[in-house]
């Protein structure tokens, strides 16, 4: 199949349905590609009001892809009307998201609350107000099963003025390595040409990303709602970012890169639960941000990991 070709597949980008062919989901996509809406629904609007967390995805000048965190007090993403949805807040300086937002209106945001299991995808353009935080006027709104979300119980603290830069690498230290090797959560952005940047969730038991190097992570992918946006958008466009956090320190890890898909049978089955590739990341760039003010404490692993 030309992935890059045309395609009458509704709801879902040529990437989405090839992936979506691989791995013999067709029908139960469609069923749930109904749901994407262009507008927050009333349904979206009441569950926006109780998170706390939320990713955004960017892309760089450059066209890297970056997933950087935005936190608030629960009310901190408010739908303006059904078109419109207010973040109130505003990146750190740092993160590249800030810079990112000067340059490029694509945007998006992966509400998520780790108490619920709940989690909601908003994509469309920014456009950022100095005074009130983030506007964003929707194209896509939907939402995404539980699975693979440990529940965790957040503190989040005020950020105060940012004092040390973050520490900026081509590749992992010690401290970085180790963090990821325990990590149970991750949050990974990618992007398509036309659709824009999408921000989406993974988790599993603590080693579910492997190291191969200083350089090098792998992951695998599980079964869950059967769209693969995220899969689909890396089949044509590979660069991706990932945000790692450490919730006992309140430290953010950030990674800018490439993802390869392997189908390599032999590969998935080291995976337990794999559905059907791997996913191998090579490091362009490391961000590193200490005390960003996000931890939270372990409530109880999801019961459908691997």
């Amino acid at each position: 199949m030309d992935i890059e070709a045309g395609s009458s597949g509704g709801a879902y980008h040529p990437g989405e349905l090839e992936v979506q062919r691989r791995v013999g989901v067709r029908e139960a996509a469609e069923r749930v590609g109904r749901g994407i809406s262009p507008i927050l629904t009333p349904v979206a609007m009441r569950l926006m009001a109780g998170h706390r967390l939320a990713v955004a995805a960017s892309l760089d000048e450059s066209s890297r892809v970056w997933a950087s965190l935005l936190t608030g007090p629960p009310g901190f993403l408010r739908p303006v009307d059904e078109r419109l949805m207010l973040i109130q807040n505003h990146p750190r300086r740092s993160d590249p998201l800030s810079r990112n937002l000067e340059t490029r209106s694509e945007l998006g945001v992966l509400a998520i609350h780790l108490g619920t299991r709940q989690r909601l995808r908003i994509n469309g353009r920014a456009l950022r107000d100095p005074e009130r935080g983030i506007f964003v006027a929707v194209e896509q709104v939907y939402g995404n099963c539980p699975k693979y979300i440990q529940a965790r119980r957040l503190d989040l603290e005020e950020t105060g003025p940012e004092t040390a830069p973050p520490e900026r690498s081509s590749m992992l230290n010690e401290r970085q390595r180790s963090l990821i090797a325990r990590a149970d959560t991750l949050f990974i952005a990618s992007s398509h040409p036309k659709g824009g940047p999408d921000a989406s969730h993974r988790g599993g038991a603590p080693g579910f990303v492997r190291l191969l190097d200083e350089r090098t992570l792998v992951f695998a992918d599980y079964p869950g709602n059967n769209m693969f946006n995220t899969l689909g958008n890396l089949l044509i466009q590979p660069r991706a970012g990932l945000l790692f956090l450490d919730f006992g320190t309140g430290d953010t890890l950030q990674l800018t890169g490439a993802a390869r898909l392997d189908w390599d049978p032999v590969k998935v089955s080291t995976f337990r639960g794999a559905q059907g590739v791997v996913i191998t990341f090579d490091i362009e760039e490391v961000l590193e941000t200490r005390g960003a003010g996000v931890r939270g404490r372990l409530v109880e692993y999801s019961p459908v990991n691997p």
